[in-house]
């Protein structure tokens, strides 16, 4: 087995196989790797339709690797440790890989345990979340039978920001076809400030909000769940709040737990979970160390390219990147990032080519 490759892209996720490809077809005689532990690949985006019943989950399984483009080999290993001060990434079973250029892209993890009591509730009984297993999600949907449909999303960075709204829309849409949205609360808190953050969509999400009826509560970061109870809890986050006012009587049946907590009754909960960089990410030195950034990976937000590590570049969800962490995204910032590399292999130094988000 080989040790080392010009190219070694951490990562068969969409971003990992779209360098590669586009590496590939612009230069053949590159020398490229791919670390990957699955033997599945899953397009992650149609989940949210087979949380609402609308998409079969089979469909949305491929095998890896059809998707491994030819020329590239593929390590079938987890990497556990980048050093990037000697170009040596370490593996689960592989032993250790050197490279000239390195592009760790292994997506986000799934998180429960930053939020207490998420781990034991998570996918079990009316608690669901499209992001672990939809086809649960739409068992919950199914078997709801009315009172406080529960959809939240928690202060980390997720995938796909929106994917907490369109289930949500989605659900209750089903109610109203099933006849029982007059006696269902649709409820969607987040920890955000606005239902979307560009403007021009916020205004048709908020037209659509009011007209179906739908309660939404910004500034609501979810603390903690007591699935047994089928409990959460709130803090409200506005800035410059130092209490919460909660409306007796309110159609929720919101309490106030201290100055600033809400506890809220839910019937069904669908949660986007904390998500984070992998811990190999995280504790390497091409993660930010310190400040707000602390545990992404450290780019230059145009080019690409890692700040101190000029043979390192990232993309995606792991980067950081001030853009949301989406396929739709890695489409723009791949080119970049192939451009750049390619130009930095000829020449020593990067294209002009910019990412602007």
């Amino acid at each position: 087995m080989k040790t080392h490759y010009q190219i070694l892209i951490i990562g068969g996720g969409t971003a990992g196989i779209t360098i590669a490809a586009q590496l590939k077809r612009k230069d053949s005689s590159l020398d490229m790797a791919i670390i990957e532990p699955s033997d599945k690949h899953y397009y992650q985006p149609a989940w949210t339709l087979v949380g609402a019943g609308t998409f079969d989950f089979q469909d949305t399984v491929r095998d890896e690797a059809d998707f491994i483009p030819k020329g590239v080999d593929w390590i079938k290993d987890k990497a556990t440790s980048i050093e990037p001060d000697v170009n040596r990434v370490g593996t689960a079973n592989s032993g250790t890989i050197t490279y000239d250029y390195l592009i760790p892209v292994p997506g986000l993890v799934m998180a429960p345990e930053l939020l207490p009591g998420l781990t034991e509730a998570m996918d079990k009984g009316v608690v669901c979340s499209n992001y672990t297993d939809p086809e649960h999600t739409w068992e919950v949907i199914k078997n709801f039978k009315g009172g406080n449909a529960v959809f939240t999303q928690p202060t980390t960075p997720i995938k796909c920001g929106g994917a907490p709204q369109k289930i949500m829309y989605m659900a209750e849409d089903y109610f109203r076809k099933n006849g029982i949205r007059d006696k269902t609360n649709v409820l969607f808190a987040t920890p955000g400030t606005t239902i979307f953050g560009v403007p021009e969509f916020a205004k048709t999400l908020n037209k659509i909000i009011h007209d179906r009826n739908i309660i939404f509560k910004p500034f609501y970061a979810p603390v903690k769940i007591d699935a047994e109870k089928q409990e959460i809890y709130f803090r409200y986050s506005k800035p410059g709040e130092s209490n919460c006012t909660v409306m007796e009587g309110n159609p929720l049946g919101e309490e106030l737990v201290g100055a600033l907590d809400i506890k809220v009754h839910f019937d069904m909960l669908h949660i986007a979970p904390p998500q984070a960089a992998p811990k190999f990410i995280q504790e390497s030195k091409v993660s930010i160390q310190e400040g707000p950034g602390k545990g992404w990976i450290d780019v230059d937000i145009h080019t690409m390219q890692h700040k101190r590590y000029p043979n390192i570049f990232s993309i995606g969800d792991v980067a950081h990147l001030p853009t949301a962490k989406t396929g739709a995204a890695i489409r723009k910032q791949a080119p970049v990032l192939v451009e750049n590399l390619l130009q930095l292999i000829k020449t020593g130094k990067i294209s002009q080519k910019s990412y602007e988000g």
